[in-house]
């Protein structure tokens, strides 16, 4: 099966993945911005989610197999690379395993150690969506918030909702896959894997998924990367501060 995607622009091919619970239309307006500079972009769903394919095997190997397919079916080769969070894991160890497909490498706000899962009470709140009751996206914002305060990050998982029929709201992510599966969310990057091409690290000043001590084990698989703080940003760093974000992307692709 193949992954959905939105394909956009002509040019070097430039694939970008998602985060945990997100979709390629997360990524839409950069998307576009990254295509007018002579890119084709491939803002791509992963497996469960999106409007890509589901299936109950779940784990970054399979992910990665996935977007080897996908470039495979696409012809794709010497692509430019960039992941966010999960679509970030997926990126690393994609470009570990197939260095020949990816020139330049770029991850957001992630790094390749191990992560405790910290998705509980945002799994408990989507799995609260009674889509019998729920008729509109305003009550199930209502349900959601009971669990989720954050109001950006609640509109950030209620991208997910739509009509699966007339008068029929749903999700589109397999969240009963999800939920069994998040542990492999904070998986880390085997120790042996590495990729001596050009990375780029960017990470947002208010965020903690990188740390300070993340820095040598980064060099340590990624020997060429560079490691750049977005201000103004916290984990969604490419949708809280976009103008600096793309900065700092062109700046490193060309």
């Amino acid at each position: 099966m193949l992954l959905h995607s939105n394909i956009i622009g002509e040019g070097k091919p430039f694939v970008i993945l998602h985060g945990f619970l997100g979709m390629s239309d997360n990524w839409k307006s950069l998307g576009r911005q990254f295509s007018e500079q002579d890119f084709q972009v491939h803002l791509v769903d992963q497996r469960n989610h999106g409007r890509s394919f589901w299936d109950d095997n779940f784990s970054y190997e399979i992910l990665a197999e996935d977007l080897k397919h996908y470039c495979e079916e696409h012809q794709l080769e010497d692509i430019i690379l960039l992941g966010h969070s999960m679509g970030g894991k997926t990126a690393m160890l994609f470009s570990t395993l197939y260095p020949d497909l990816v020139s330049k490498l770029l991850v957001a706000d992630i790094s390749p150690r191990f992560y405790p899962v910290h998705h509980d009470t945002i799994l408990e709140g989507l799995s609260a969506l009674n889509f019998d009751e729920i008729k509109s996206r305003g009550e199930a914002d209502k349900v959601l918030g009971q669990y989720v305060t954050d109001f950006g990050t609640r509109q950030f998982l209620l991208k997910n909702l739509h009509w699966v029929e007339k008068g029929k709201l749903g999700l589109r992510i397999n969240l009963e896959v999800l939920k069994k599966e998040v542990a492999e969310i904070g998986e880390s990057l085997p120790s042996y894997a590495q990729f001596n091409k050009d990375a780029l690290f960017l990470r947002g000043d208010r965020s903690e998924y990188i740390r300070v001590d993340d820095e040598v084990l980064i060099l340590n698989q990624f020997p060429k990367a560079e490691i750049v703080t977005i201000s103004n940003a916290g984990h969604w760093l490419h949708a809280e501060n976009p103008k600096d974000f793309f900065e700092a992307v062109m700046e490193f692709v060309y």
